[in-house]
């Protein structure tokens, strides 16, 4: 028959001052204010503000202010979201006048102190067709994005191996490959408020992955492309794009590159 007796846990052997460690205490908690841009197109013609207050926790989000206020006050906010850590890129919303993913907003970075009462806004972004409340329609981004032709273009017959490339290389186009298609940077682009037939700093910035990718032959086709009147050189450099990227990519950097690319061409 087996022994279940267990040995008791030994003692620790590092004594704590008295205050420190132990009590884990309750996370403070405070109210937040969230005005949030409405719209029902089936009842609105314009978008409208509504307030919600609710009591929310350091650790939470801006994400999590709207869960809150959809599962527990009004079910009929809608917003996207999925993966809800800052990958997929699909809750891009204006929060506070700035495009930002709500996954990635922390509330307490509206605080000075833990229990301060915060004010959000909250809004969706702006130069893409408004669908309902927080939601807009894609399809004209993912338009601009699919006209630059982000795939690898090769000629000959497909390799029995991988295609190698130095370090140093890869180096040359590796922050626009963090690209997560959140539209964060085009719709914070005043060129693609007032044009909506500009490509927009995301196009270009995954035109860039490819352009310089040196196992890459369709880079002449892709400057092609964004040598239109609505290319890369609507690009007025006013770093909104740089400012509103959540994965930190130097997009106004790239969109010269570009810039630099098709005149060392013309040029050439």
């Amino acid at each position: 028959m087996a022994d279940n007796t267990q040995t008791a846990e030994p003692a620790s052997k590092i004594d704590l001052p008295a205050g420190q460690g132990g009590g884990g205490g309750a996370i403070p908690s405070f109210e937040v204010t969230a005005k949030i841009a409405r719209f029902d197109p089936e009842n609105d013609s314009e978008p409208h503000w509504e307030e919600y207050r609710v009591q929310m926790h350091g650790t939470d989000r801006v994400l999590d202010v709207l869960h809150k206020i959809k599962w527990e006050i009004d079910g009929s906010l809608s917003f996207r979201r999925s993966c809800a850590h800052g990958v997929c890129g699909s809750d891009a919303m204006r929060i506070n006048g700035r495009n930002r993913l709500a996954c990635k907003t922390l509330l307490k970075d509206f605080q000075k102190s833990a229990t301060d009462p915060v004010e959000i806004t909250v809004e969706a972004i702006k130069g893409l067709p408004l669908e309902k409340d927080l939601i807009v329609d894609m399809e004209p981004f993912f338009q601009s994005y699919r006209e630059i032709m982000p795939f690898l273009i090769t000629s000959g017959q497909e390799p029995t191996k991988e295609r190698y490339q130095s370090q140093a290389d890869r180096a040359i186009f590796d922050d626009t490959t963090k690209c997560i298609l959140c539209a964060s940077c085009t719709s914070s682009c005043p060129v693609f408020w007032t044009d909506g037939q500009y490509f927009g700093p995301a196009a270009i910035v995954n035109a860039h992955r490819f352009i310089f990718d040196s196992r890459d032959e369709g880079g002449d086709m892709r400057l092609e492309v964004l040598n239109d009147r609505e290319g890369v050189w609507r690009c007025r450099t006013t770093f909104n794009c740089t400012d509103a990227c959540p994965r930190g990519i130097q997009v106004t950097k790239a969109i010269a590159e570009v810039k630099q690319a098709l005149l060392t061409r013309t040029l050439a």
